[in-house]
């Protein structure tokens, strides 16, 4: 068997992707080993890369407020109906642009385009969703991402590729509209429905501004707006129960501010590190071809 001689430009492009791929780690293996060390150990060295006096004390903390897991489920609903819709609405939407017989569709994308430059503003906005009755509902986080510029165009581009001869040789045979978007079309459209999958599953589980503007109730908090009140603090002291205001009585429960903030953080982030790498395989080829001509 004949080796591959390695040159000097594999041994400096593997140590730079090395170095790169090491420096995106650090965060992640931070934030884990501060999360699970205990206080004495988080002073001694906040940078730490290998944990010291393990606990699990911050998980205990974090899982017995109820306000995580109504804020989990909450996030769950938004994001699992968001991506259902979504997608339906893309696929809907974007089969017919993709041809070039469709009376008006350069006007139609136009206006698309026109509203990934201006939007109506939060004020317009905010009373759309009032006038709608949607003011401290779940829907009012769900509804206006369901269809971007941005995404649609990608799914659109990337039925612009699917050769028409497929769509002619069904019809021959007798095959409807429908059937051919659903039996044909969507089949092949799988690189980018899963890439556009991720964008708007990332995109809802991390959404937290819509929240703060619509939502009221704290049982319908999602669970980036729980996170964004842990980090800032604000509810701090009844979630660790004074931990943070006392060093002493923080060293005692081997709880700090920082460890719950970093335990919260390793919990948000698990759902989208067990999907990410399930789609990943989709996501340059889907990206890609429906980035080719547009």
């Amino acid at each position: 068997m004949r080796l591959r001689r390695v040159s000097l430009f594999d041994i400096l492009n593997n140590t730079v992707i090395t170095i790169i791929t090491l420096l995106m780690l650090y965060p992640f293996v931070n934030v884990f080993v501060v999360s699970i060390s205990s206080y004495s150990a988080f002073v001694e060295n906040p940078m730490r890369i290998w944990p010291k006096q393990v606990t699990f004390e911050a998980y205990k903390e974090i899982f017995g407020h109820p306000v995580l897991w109504s804020s989990y489920w909450n996030t769950i609903v938004v994001t699992v109906s968001g991506v259902l819709l979504g997608i339906l609405l893309y696929i809907l939407t974007a089969y017919p642009l993709s041809k070039k017989h469709l009376r008006g569709r350069n006007l139609i994308m136009i206006a698309v385009v026109f509203t990934m430059l201006f939007n109506g503003g939060l004020i317009p906005n905010y009373y759309l969703m009032r006038s709608l009755g949607l003011i401290n509902t779940l829907a009012a986080l769900v509804i206006p991402a369901l269809l971007t510029g941005f995404n649609l165009i990608l799914m659109k581009t990337f039925m612009e590729n699917i050769p028409e001869e497929l769509e002619e040789a069904a019809r021959i045979d007798g095959a409807s509209d429908p059937y051919i978007l659903f039996r044909i079309v969507v089949p092949l459209s799988g690189p980018i429905i899963a890439t556009l999958c991720l964008f708007t599953a990332v995109g809802y589980w991390n959404n937290f501004y819509s929240a703060i503007v619509y939502i009221r109730d704290v049982d319908k908090w999602p669970l980036m707006l729980f996170l964004r009140e842990i980090i800032e603090g604000a509810k701090l002291t009844s979630i660790s129960t004074g931990a943070g205001d006392n060093a002493a009585e923080a060293a005692n429960l081997n709880i700090t501010p920082v460890t719950l903030q970093y335990a919260t953080l390793i919990f948000v982030m698990i759902p989208i590190l067990c999907v990410y790498p399930f789609v990943q395989k989709y996501f340059v080829k889907g990206i890609m071809l429906g980035s080719v001509k547009g």
